[in-house]
């Protein structure tokens, strides 16, 4: 079995693709590396923010669904994203940045003997930096390189993905049974797990939590989690233990940037299989990725409808020197 390389991507919902693409690029110092738009929804913004190539493992995306109502958090959602940065010193640099830009903040705190910072954005989209400082797992990405951040603290991943869930039992032994997951240490009602070479990149943090009520998706929620396969023949062994294990899934989708499957696998919580590749830089030179609408060749043929619907965004940066900001 080709199991789990770790985290792919997340998927949440923003309230404007305008103020999400500002505070991801200068503040966050992340690459808007693909602006296209819902492949189910052409009304609708899909923007992809990753490292400096785009690598599977560092991308978070956002949809901004129009007229969606405010989302709350609660039990039954995927809760948080986790970026990673290099190093403990780096969070003391983004505790000054927080501050500079008010963006609201916990400070630093200790989460299974790793040092984090947990923040908020402009919609409530929940948040944490955690430290890469002695991870041995898989590998992080390449900061951005032209962005504003020093490469030393600079961003390069995602890291481990927050669930809450009312009914631990049963999604523990899917994480287990189903996806390989393996659970290495607990404190109180919080559980690590992880798969393949772990490390932070290929974790997830699951929140016992029977006391709140089940969160509501919507602007400032999380969509869906994705997990890394290695390629086409992977995701079809997936679907194959999927249907083995009786789970209802959406069987093989092509997203073009890359291959997948979807499942539903508990109350409020939807998952995602992705392959690695074919990836962001092949449609767009690596120069100006993500300054343009790129649309898969399927909706290629209905690029003056979807142009028509979708109101432009300036996303150029190419022509423009961003100075790295020392705090």
């Amino acid at each position: 079995m080709n199991g789990l390389k770790g985290i792919h991507h997340i998927t949440a919902i923003t309230s404007s693709a305008e103020k999400n693409y500002e505070f991801f690029t200068y503040t966050l110092g992340m690459r808007l590396v693909k602006k296209t738009v819902n492949q189910d929804d052409i009304r609708t913004y899909h923007l992809f923010f990753a490292d400096d190539t785009g690598s599977p493992g560092t991308d978070m995306t956002f949809f901004d669904f129009p007229g969606i109502p405010q989302g709350t958090h609660g039990t039954n959602e995927i809760h948080k994203t986790a970026f990673r940065v290099p190093s403990d010193e780096a969070l003391g640099y983004w505790v000054k940045r927080f501050d500079k830009y008010d963006v609201r903040h916990t400070g630093i705190e200790k989460v299974f003997g790793k040092q984090t910072l947990s923040f908020t954005d402009f919609d409530d989209q929940q948040y944490m930096l955690v430290s890469d400082e002695g991870d041995t797992g898989v590998a992080p990405g390449t900061p951005w390189q032209n962005g504003p951040v020093p490469l030393e603290y600079a961003i390069t991943g995602l890291g481990p993905v927050h669930i809450r869930i009312a009914d631990y039992i049963p999604f523990k032994q899917l994480l287990e049974d189903v996806m390989q997951f393996r659970e290495i240490v607990a404190d109180g009602d919080l559980h690590l797990f992880e798969v393949g070479e772990g490390g932070n990149g290929a974790q997830v943090i699951v929140e016992h939590n029977t006391s709140l009520p089940s969160g509501r998706q919507g602007y400032g929620t999380i969509h869906h989690s994705a997990f890394r396969v290695a390629d086409e023949g992977a995701l079809h062994e997936w679907i194959g233990r999927l249907n083995a294990f009786g789970l209802n899934n959406s069987g093989y989708v092509d997203r073009f940037f890359f291959r997948s499957l979807y499942a539903r696998v508990a109350r409020g919580i939807l998952f995602e299989w992705a392959t690695d590749g074919p990836g962001f830089l092949e449609d767009e030179p690596y120069e100006t990725a993500g300054e343009k609408l790129s649309l898969p060749p399927f909706l290629e043929p209905k690029r003056a409808q979807i142009e028509a619907v979708v109101r432009p965004i300036d996303t150029v940066r190419s022509s423009r020197v961003i100075e790295k900001e020392y705090l």
